[in-house]
């Protein structure tokens, strides 16, 4: 019997890094597990940051405890995740673990393999990826394949919403296990760099912070945006996913409102100051897996307007704002209702950070994950 295992994880762009939601699950998932005395190899992509070359990060072999691999990588479009993918799963499967965990639907078109030797496969769905806007033809055809793979080769599959969970077990009958993401209180920062940069203060704007992609629902509060009335800014913060057309028809959307900033993609103490002065923190997507960025800005103590689509009414709750998905009419009404209710933004403001924090804990994220891995009773 074997209580401390050696565990790989793929999927990912890269760690350390903010590419994704996937990058941030994994650094906390695989950091974590190595403080339990576990010992976890991440397999990260060769190549440039999604967002640009000047983001890149050096080139790390070993990361707060975590062992670090570069794979292959074709860097374009549609082939990155594929062929880093690829090598990734033929590296742990000659590699002497007792555990791969895959993350994301597209990788996991090669899941079979490290279990054809033995391994055990953990699966963790983050979105029906095959659904993105992003993705051509043969890109979500291999997307929907690797969830097939996943369905029938996945020792266990972890989903983040009960939504997807629901769609597997319609689907294809195949049992999933629920297991949300965390997230991390922070630590509330003053206006300086924003200050700087983009003339922002506290409760100035209105913040969107995620990747600049069509399902995020971009475009309905650009247009909702242009027709509220109000001084405050719209903060657009946020790099493109393979998106660089998406990036360009948005700023053309958005011109002759000087209302509206694009930061592009945003890090470090530039992000937490974005989150930490927000009067709205908006997130109006048509489609999400679990959507960690809403997770960071009511841990951050923030008033949020979002889309009434499962994946974000199950976090908020009744501690937010919805407006009806994809509709830019309820968008703006919502909008215009947060700009003249300061009193009620306020309301919301109040207690979102302990009601996150406490709703949504990495620790146990954790810990209910390695359940999955079998610690306790996984048997070389």
């Amino acid at each position: 019997m074997k209580d401390k295992l050696n565990i790989a994880m793929l999927g990912h762009k890269r760690i350390p890094s903010r590419e994704g939601g996937i990058e941030i699950v994994v650094e906390e998932l695989s950091t974590r597990m190595v403080k339990e005395g576990h010992s976890v190899t991440c397999y990260n992509r060769s190549g440039h940051h999604v967002s640009g070359k000047e983001f890149d990060g050096g080139s790390l072999e070993e990361y707060r405890g975590v062992k670090l691999k570069s794979v292959f990588t074709i860097n374009r479009k549609g082939l990155a995740a594929m062929t880093s993918s690829f090598f990734a799963a033929i590296c742990t499967a000659f590699g002497k673990y007792d555990v791969v965990h895959f993350h994301a639907e597209g990788p996991c078109a090669m899941l079979w393999f490290p279990k054809l030797f033995g391994k055990r496969c953990i699966a963790t769905i983050h979105g029906i990826d095959w659904q993105r806007a992003k993705w051509g033809g043969f890109a979500s055809k291999y997307i929907k394949f690797g969830e097939k793979v996943a369905v029938k080769y996945a020792d266990e599959i972890i989903v983040l919403s009960e939504g997807v969970q629901k769609y597997f077990a319609d689907t294809y009958k195949r049992k999933t296990v629920f297991i949300p993401n965390g997230v991390n209180r922070p630590i509330i920062c003053s206006p300086q760099l924003i200050k700087e940069k983009y003339g922002l203060d506290k409760d100035e704007y209105i913040l969107f912070l995620g990747r600049l992609v069509p399902e995020k629902g971009i475009i309905y509060l650009v247009e909702a945006f242009k027709g509220v009335t109000t001084d405050k800014k719209l903060v657009i913060a946020g790099g493109s996913s393979d998106t660089d057309t998406f990036m360009q028809e948005l700023k053309q959307l958005a011109e002759g409102d000087n209302r509206i900033v694009f930061t592009g993609f945003v890090q470090g103490q530039m992000l937490e100051e974005l989150y930490s002065n927000a009067y709205v923190y908006t997130l109006p997507s048509d489609l999400e897996g679990m959507p960690l960025s809403l997770l960071e800005a009511m841990s951050y103590g923030n008033c949020c307007l979002t889309s009434d689509i499962a994946e974000c009414a199950e976090v908020v709750e009744d501690k937010a704002i919805l407006f009806k998905k994809s509709d830019i009419d309820d968008l703006k009404e919502k909008l215009q209702y947060a700009c003249d209710n300061p009193d009620a933004v306020e309301r919301l403001k109040n207690g979102a950070a302990d009601f996150i924090c406490q709703k949504y804990n990495w620790d146990d994220v954790v810990e209910q994950t390695l359940v999955q891995y079998d610690v306790k009773n996984y048997q070389k």
